[in-house]
């Protein structure tokens, strides 16, 4: 049994996306070590890199290229100055070299090195494979990234991500009706739960530290959007909207931080439409953030990042102002657990399942976590979340240009308001009347995935990718 951590479903990292940027970078990260553990970095003399399937149809768009090159030379996608980012890249294709590992410079031509393959490897859409040579050697690896910055490497495809035994956790969870169970036999809410089991891997000082930098890294992306104009990087010249429509609901105001630009949120007067333009605010925010190669958390994926931290901030600005820490670690808590059961029993990757396995799951995981907050039960949340991917099956992928922007940005405010539409929804259910529950809906996802043609999962070759010329916008 596969044990997923919330920490595992709500990752820091460098946008666009993370199966075709952050997986790519861990990748290149993994393969650095492997050649440390072989020995072979002090004598490696050139690198290639070998991308397939989606990753190379639409590997530019987002930034895949560029993330490997990140990745070999070193730099850490939840640390590394989002302002070096481009010095790195500027230096690796002017020079045409890399410092591989941040230790050692050898010769890299990325038009030559980085070599874009359309076929599809047989385990997943997102294959890469690095080769490294020497005077002596040659060694290749093969990887896949199958979604939210997870990644496996060929040979291992059978075993779990994670390596953990499941005894270590004091409640292992594949399904919903198990975790439902577990909520039942203990009295617990959902979060309670996915607590005791996060203790098993960290000191309760831990994860209240880590989950209150996961979503300080949430806050200062959305106040990043919020208070940056201008056109997105890619070609599509796609205007930033975050910024016009807050300086609409809040004039041009200036903040010396996130957490007083949120208090200055709770202060103001706000009615339905305002409501929804806070939430759609909020999460085109962190999707430019994104969209530009910054700083977001992966939620369950980049593509969709911004849907749980708009749906979060609409409960902390408008829902609940005297929300505490406590009831947002609760929140993430749910979305992480809600989130994982995707993984297990569908894909979060949009590369096998469409956009449905990202904003769908997000919006899941959103509604789900909201719906426990607002004091749904259990079996409420579990509604919430089934509500919200029901009407999410069979989203595809079809972005345009290869860049996580159009319909992608948007896609995430639809899917924050599905979010608290289902949370309210749940909570007015009577769970005797569920005619769906969460298991069933997650099955028919990931049938849905199967069914889906492979032009509308993340290729660029069908929908809006085909319908809209990108010369034209």
């Amino acid at each position: 049994m596969e044990q997923i951590s919330v920490f595992d479903m709500l990752k820091i990292g460098v946008g666009p996306s993370s199966s075709h940027t952050l997986g790519p970078w861990r990748a290149a990260e993994a393969f650095l070590k492997e050649l440390r553990e072989n020995a072979y970095l002090d004598t490696t003399q050139h690198i290639r890199v070998d991308l397939y399937g989606s990753l190379s149809l639409t590997g530019k768009g987002h930034a895949t290229d560029l993330a490997v090159m990140l990745g070999l030379s070193g730099a850490d996608p939840e640390y590394v100055p989002i302002e070096s980012l481009d010095v790195t890249i500027t230096a690796i294709t002017n020079n045409q070299e890399l410092y591989l590992g941040n230790e050692r410079i050898i010769k890299f031509n990325p038009k030559e090195d980085i070599v874009f393959n359309k076929n599809f490897l047989s385990f997943h859409a997102n294959g890469l494979t690095f080769t490294a040579e020497g005077d002596d050697f040659s060694y290749t690896s093969t990887f896949y990234s199958v979604g939210g910055g997870f990644i496996v490497k060929e040979g291992e495809e059978s075993c779990p991500q994670k390596k953990e035994d499941p005894q270590k956790f004091p409640y292992p969870i594949d399904k919903a009706e198990e975790l439902l169970s577990y909520c039942r036999e203990r009295g617990r809410k959902i979060s309670e739960i996915v607590y005791e089991n996060e203790k098993a891997l960290r000191t309760e000082e831990e994860i209240h530290h880590e989950l209150l930098r996961i979503w300080q890294t949430m806050l200062e992306c959305t106040y990043i959007g919020c208070h940056t104009e201008g056109v997105l990087p890619g070609g599509l010249h796609v205007r930033r909207r975050a910024y016009d429509i807050h300086k609409n609901l809040i004039g041009v105001v200036t903040y010396d931080s996130p957490t007083r630009w949120l208090s200055s949120i709770k202060k103001t007067n706000i009615k339905f439409r305002e409501i929804l333009k806070w939430v759609s605010c909020f999460s085109l925010a962190v999707n430019e953030v994104n969209a530009s190669l910054g700083r977001v958390v992966t939620a369950p994926t980049n593509g969709s990042a911004g849907v749980i931290p708009a749906v979060l901030l609409y409960y902390v600005t408008i829902e609940n102002q005297e929300a505490t820490e406590a009831q947002i670690e609760q929140f993430l808590l749910v979305a992480g657990q809600i989130g994982s059961l995707f993984k297990k029993g569908a894909t979060i990757s949009a590369a096998m399942g469409g956009c449905q396995a990202e904003i769908g799951v997000s919006s899941a995981m959103a509604a789900g976590a909201l719906c426990e907050l607002l004091g749904g039960s259990p079996e409420q949340v579990l509604i919430a979340a089934e509500i919200a991917m029901e009407h999410h099956l069979g989203l595809t992928c079809d972005p345009i240009g290869g860049l996580v922007q159009v319909p992608c940005i948007e896609r995430n405010a639809m899917g924050a308001v599905k979010a608290i539409n289902a949370a309210e929804l749940a909570i007015e259910t009577d769970p005797k009347n569920t005619k769906v529950p969460l298991d069933k809906v997650i099955d028919t996802m990931w049938q849905t995935a199967k069914d889906m043609n492979s032009k509308y999962k993340e290729t660029s070759e069908g929908g809006l990718a085909v319908a809209v010329n990108m010369a034209d916008c």
